[in-house]
């Protein structure tokens, strides 16, 4: 069919009721659009109908992962034109019941099946992670969500994290960064230990342990005593070899182990680095209580939290199709307001909060450089599809921490004693 992206073109247009913001090509060779933008190429059919099978974000998604759906050009530039038409679009968008009664949207979906063909829905990618979202977050589903993450393999995580291993946001000097990834994971390492005021003797719980970074920098620079939990077995197996190379086998404990079930506080000390995420609003408060009772009176917790902004309606909220497919299966994001409020209802007197938003995304864009320095490797490690999810996952949470839509917090919270006597200094931070 010649000249097929000029039809799709107007389809969409008539669609989104507005001009389209990047340039097409088709399967047929055909293009239209501005010449001048970033090109999105439907490389066949099959990308249609995954957006007609499962309109917006998830068929797009779909059409992307499978290779179906492709940009040349500037991967953010691209995402960035489009976020008003995907991700910011979809407050506003109307019922699909209200739309239909449209006769121009009518027109627009019949002309849409007819450049798509073949009636039947396409499958999705290998890499979605298909299960039904009930019975979120008990203890066997949350080992499921993490393994779909995490287990993908440490050697694609050692391509995109680099020899830091930290897979959380980094802490850049002021002004714009010129050090490497590197040496901010470092610096926000040692951030988070100052902050909990290790030193020789003191207990740290490490929740969501990662790769065991965070332990290391613990107890060979502060000297503390970790106990590291995971629910990854690919990540407790390469934090313990790490750590006997490291000669910390008598300071560090690495288990794989749910946040429920650990039992042998009090600790001085609990840090909870990009965890938090994975826990669910149902059982936030309890995860705060847990924590809450692990602390010796006077311990410090320090929470470091992706939070999403607040909406007008909060029981409207519902999570990212995309990142719950292929990301982070039952993973929810809450305003910074929510969770301080939940840290405070469990017992802890907050006593700080940091927000680095503008950190995670330099921390981001870092990371998606090393996984296209080394992409090849990267496929052949894991697969073609599960680089793509990486690569759009990474790039939009770039665009959307720049953007504001997303932010991320350290938030300090103390187990402050009947005394009233909380331990910190009267100046906790110094202003520039």
């Amino acid at each position: 069919m010649a000249d097929a992206a000029q039809r799709l073109k107007g389809i969409l247009e008539q669609l989104i009721g507005t001009s389209l913001p990047v340039r097409i090509r088709t399967w047929d060779g055909s293009q239209a659009g501005p010449p001048d933008a970033p090109t999105l190429v439907v490389r066949n059919r099959r990308a249609l109908r995954h957006l007609l099978w499962k309109p917006g974000e998830l068929g797009l998604a779909r059409a992307w992962v499978a290779g179906d759906l492709t940009v040349e050009g500037d991967l953010y530039t691209a995402l960035d034109r489009l976020a008003g038409l995907i991700w910011e679009r979809d407050e506003d968008t109307r019922p699909l019941t209200q739309a239909l009664r449209d006769p121009s949207f009518r027109s627009a979906v019949r002309g849409l099946i007819a450049l798509a063909g073949h009636p039947l829905p396409p499958a999705p990618p290998p890499e979605e992670a298909r299960r039904p979202r009930r019975g979120l977050h008990t203890k066997h589903s949350d080992r499921r969500a993490i393994s779909h993450h995490y287990d993908v393999g440490n050697d694609f995580y050692e391509i995109v994290l680099g020899p830091s291993m930290v897979y959380s946001c980094a802490y850049w000097p002021a002004p714009p960064p010129e050090g490497t990834l590197e040496q901010a994971q470092h610096d926000k390492l040692e951030l988070v230990c100052r902050k909990l005021a290790l030193r020789p003797g003191r207990r740290l719980l490490d929740v969501g342990c990662g790769w065991g970074s965070l332990a290391i920098h613990a107890a060979r620079e502060h000297g503390a005593t970790v106990v590291g939990i995971t629910l990854s077995q690919e990540q407790a197996a390469y934090a313990r070899k790490r750590i006997a190379e490291e000669g910390l086998t008598d300071r560090i404990e690495i288990r794989v182990q749910d946040y429920r079930d650990v039992a042998d506080g009090p600790y001085d000390a609990i840090a909870s680095i990009g965890m938090a995420e994975h826990v669910g609003s149902q059982r936030y408060l309890e995860y705060a209580t847990v924590l809450h009772r692990l602390l010796r009176p006077g311990g410090r917790l320090l929470n470091h939290q992706i939070a999403r902004r607040p909406q007008p309606d909060e029981t409207t909220y519902q999570v990212d199709d995309f990142i719950d497919a292929y990301v982070f299966p039952d993973g929810e994001l809450a305003p910074l307001g929510t969770t301080v409020s939940l840290l405070e209802r469990a017992g802890f007197e907050v006593r700080d909060v940091e927000s680095i938003r503008e950190h995670y995304a330099l921390t981001l864009r870092r990371w998606v450089a090393n996984l296209e320095a080394d992409r090849s490797r990267a496929v052949a490690l894991t697969s073609p599809g599960r680089v793509r999810v990486w690569q759009l996952y990474m790039a939009a949470s770039a665009l959307a921490f720049e953007r504001n839509r997303i932010g991320v917090n350290q938030v300090l919270a103390v187990r402050t004693p009947e005394s009233g006597a909380a331990a910190l200094p009267l100046r906790a931070r110094t202003w520039n």
